[in-house]
């Protein structure tokens, strides 16, 4: 059986730790890889990564329709945007050529949330193409999400929900770091703010709705709120840096209601560097019903890896999947795939 061909669209942060971890798995190989950065373009993957491996070599390319036409890839690992509306036309053309997606785009873990009309056309093209389309990551995508639909199947009823997450922005690239206002001045951050220039995390509202739908609970209303987290000291990570007085990052909290009181509450501060500032990271969820659940990862899962590992351990799963639009509550629980890719085909 022929190798899984996998095309990465994007060779930020996300989309060379992708390529790094499918140089170790089974069963698969990269075909193609798209950047428009001139000083990625032409260049062998594995000299970008200042690896060695046997791995035909790669030369990044900023044609995806070259790239599409003639690879005949199985898979798109697309690692740009983090909103429905960016993402989609990369999708649409992806789809086009008959191709399965992976999205790490935020608001792509539950796209029928924040951009329903969307979410139809990109299920209505991925069945006309027969192929599968699928957001996902380590939040939205699992630790705030699926993590606490999967612990609420232990449960005889569910009166309310928390689910807090301590990370760190670190692992991450520049467009998270812009996102999430690291290095910016509290005048800076208030303009952003009311110029509605300034995302902070995106994925409460994805989050909330998954769950909301996975236990057939109808909200009333979704809200969310974003604070500056002011650093004291300099922070310094690979892609962001904040002087004293200036944001390490934003503190999001969010909430799903029920019958006009808050069902789902969201918690999640997010900053560079947050050890230096002596905060421990951290997942937290605690359910109250039948019986009550509280469950606590200390430091936290790691939001650079964890999102990589998502994305590259859900292939087979969504090239089994019946074409279409598909969430997380959709497919598979993820694992760690240690043998051949292939194995777990059905076809």
């Amino acid at each position: 059986m022929n190798k899984i061909r996998v095309i990465i669209w994007g060779f930020g942060a996300m989309g060379k730790g992708m390529a790094q971890m499918l140089l170790m798995k089974k069963g698969v190989e990269i075909v193609g890889i798209c950047d428009l950065n001139p000083s990625l373009i032409g260049r062998n993957f594995a000299d970008v990564l200042e690896v060695q491996t046997d791995h035909p070599k790669v030369y990044i390319s900023d044609q995806i329709d070259l790239l599409l036409q003639h690879q005949k890839a199985d898979i798109v690992l697309l690692c740009t945007d983090s909103f429905v509306k960016g993402a989609f036309e990369k999708i649409k053309k992806i789809v086009t050529y008959k191709v399965n997606v992976i999205s790490t785009a935020e608001e792509m873990a539950y796209p029928m949330a924040s951009e329903p009309e969307l979410a139809k056309q990109i299920d209505h093209l991925a069945k006309a193409f027969g192929v599968t389309v699928l957001g996902t990551g380590i939040n939205p995508g699992f630790i705030m999400d699926l993590l606490v639909v999967a612990l609420t199947g232990t449960m005889v009823d569910v009166k309310f929900i928390e689910a807090k997450r301590i990370n760190s922005l670190s692992p991450f690239g520049p467009t998270v770091m812009r996102e999430q206002g690291v290095g910016d001045s509290l005048d800076e951050y208030h303009h952003r703010v009311a110029e509605k220039e300034l995302a902070g995390h995106v994925g409460f509202n994805e989050s909330v709705h998954m769950i909301a739908d996975a236990l057939g609970i109808k909200l009333d209303e979704f809200t969310q709120q974003m604070e500056p987290i002011v650093t004291e000291i300099d922070r310094k990570s690979t892609y962001g840096e904040a002087k004293a007085g200036h944001l390490a990052g934003i503190n999001m909290t969010g909430q799903g209601l029920v019958n006009g009181d808050v069902f789902i509450n969201m918690i999640h501060p997010q900053q560079i560097e947050p050890e230096s500032a002596g905060i421990q990271t951290g997942d937290y969820i605690n359910l109250k019903g039948t019986p009550n659940i509280h469950m606590s990862i200390t430091p936290e899962i790691n939001g650079g890896v964890g999102t990589i590992a998502m994305c590259v351990n859900m292939i087979p799963h969504v090239l089994n999947a019946k074409p279409g639009l598909k969430t997380m509550i959709d497919l598979p629980v993820p694992r760690a795939i240690l043998g051949d890719m292939r194995d777990l085909l059905d076809r």
